[in-house]
């Protein structure tokens, strides 16, 4: 984003932090620092104060929410006819999902249905004819991404609406993010999609309370650019709404039928990386009809971990299951060691470089030692996760190595759920939880390895290296 839209205007994100008679911020997803002219810090606290980008600060509004640093606020839309929207509904079998599916949409755009290669054809027509919604059918499955691309050709509106059969909307929820196409960079943009009710009362519930803290497709409630370096990593197409003339070229067409799992997350990354911008608005929320017992879920959760391979040959060194730097790293090695000392040395080197960087800026030294902690912190929870998923004999060989091999072991397994379980409390007892989300994580590894065998690659498998922030 070049310049933020006329009558645009922002909130900074929660995570910016401002320095030096606010011209200096830090913040934002990925971090990073920003200087400012003290003209500019006076323009930004007006704008911060007005609410809306005038002539003279829009520029600089467009640099903050480009950076990652603050949220764009639409303004009302210009009066007459908005862009033309179609609804496209993939749909195999579940009539009884698509029927509630469309009785959501009714009241929306016109609606085109794909039947991929129902083995009951004559129930989806049923529930089309029932709502009013153009049927689209082919014969043999083809996948997800190629229902998709058939309701694509089949249409002709300028933005497209994807919406999953299992999934339900709210009323005017196209309302919450059309808006957000007044920018001519935004190519997509996408609701916030949570669990809905079970389907059948009574079964699976410690299933359902785990799935409504722990949902793959439920991304949380923080706002902001969706992209493999942003905090939303990317979005799922069970809700999407997409600029149609994004999706030619350069980018490369539209969904891959090549990729049965994981074709949403090909053509977000797809569109970030032609320049096109991607939003997540989670204030719009959709329903998705979830699984309601363990089996289903860890069946689903395999079947997303066969995508990581054939992601990675698309999108090389975006599926790194944790991301290393060198200070954090030797910090958290340490501690799992049984090192105490080594790792305050480990994080006071750390935090001394970084106060070193960021003092010349304004910044105290106090965040510099916060953000040292926080690092080794999150570094063993990535690692937990990472040996969890995918180093499950290197968690065997490490808790054989005597007792700072065991409680290393431990820390790593436990270490990823308890502090999930904190952040968020879910309504699931804490045992559970964590022998919940340890099986969750280990069923998506095996996904990982099984499909890293059949495209032969180790891409998702193996760590990524970053320089020391700065």
């Amino acid at each position: 984003m070049t310049a933020l839209p006329e009558g645009w205007g922002l909130v900074l994100d929660p995570s910016v932090r401002s320095y030096r008679g606010g011209t200096v911020l830090v913040g934002g997803h990925p971090g990073r620092v920003m200087h400012l002219t003290s003209e500019g810090a006076r323009a930004l606290a007006r704008l911060v104060a007005a609410g809306t980008a005038d002539d003279a600060t829009r520029a600089l509004a467009g640099r903050l929410v480009g950076a990652g640093m603050a949220q764009p606020r639409p303004g009302p839309g210009p009066s007459g006819r908005g862009p033309s929207v179609a609804v496209v509904v993939p749909a195999r079998d579940r009539a009884d999902a698509l029927r509630r599916c469309l009785d959501s949409l009714a009241d929306g755009p016109p609606v085109v249905v794909v039947d991929d290669g129902s083995s009951d054809p004559g129930a989806v027509a049923r529930a089309c004819r029932s709502a009013g919604a153009r049927l689209v059918r082919r014969e043999l499955n083809g996948g997800p991404g190629a229902a998709r691309n058939d309701g694509l050709a089949a249409s002709r509106s300028e933005l497209v609406a994807f919406v999953d059969s299992d999934c339900t909307v709210p009323a005017g929820w196209l309302e919450g993010l059309l808006p957000y196409f007044a920018d001519p960079s935004v190519a997509a943009v996408a609701p916030r999609v949570v669990p809905g009710p079970a389907g059948r009362p009574g079964r699976g519930r410690a299933a359902v309370r785990f799935t409504r803290a722990h949902s793959p497709l439920d991304l949380g409630p923080a706002e902001g650019p969706v992209g493999p370096d942003r905090l939303v990593r990317y979005v799922p197409t069970a809700a999407l709404v997409v600029r149609r003339s994004a999706l030619g070229t350069p980018v490369g067409g539209a969904f891959d039928p090549g990729l049965p799992v994981g074709e949403d997350v090909d053509l977000v990354w797809r569109l970030v990386e032609a320049g096109q911008s991607v939003r997540y608005v989670p204030a719009v929320t959709v329903t998705h009809a979830e699984p309601d017992r363990w089996t289903a879920l860890w069946v689903r959760r395999f079947r997303y971990g066969t995508s990581a391979a054939p992601l990675a040959r698309r999108h090389p060194g975006r599926l790194a299951p944790v991301e290393l730097r060198p200070g954090p790293t030797a910090t958290a090695c340490a501690l799992l060691g049984g090192r105490p000392r080594t790792a305050a040395a480990c994080a006071a080197v750390t935090a001394a470089t970084l106060a070193r960087r960021v003092r010349p800026l304004g910044v105290p030294v106090a965040p510099a030692l916060r953000w040292s902690a926080a690092g080794a912190g999150w570094t063993v929870v990535g690692l937990g996760r990472a040996a969890t998923m995918l180093y499950g004999p290197v968690l065997w060989a490490l808790a054989r190595r005597g007792r700072r091999g065991m409680v290393a072991a431990a820390v790593l397994v436990l270490a990823p759920p308890l502090v999930e379980w904190v952040r968020r409390r879910p309504d699931l007892d804490l045992p559970r939880w964590v022998a919940a989300s340890v099986a969750d994580d280990v069923a998506y590894g095996a996904g990982v390895w099984a499909g890293c065998l059949r495209h032969r690659t180790a891409g998702p498998l193996l760590p990524a290296l970053r320089p020391t922030a700065g």
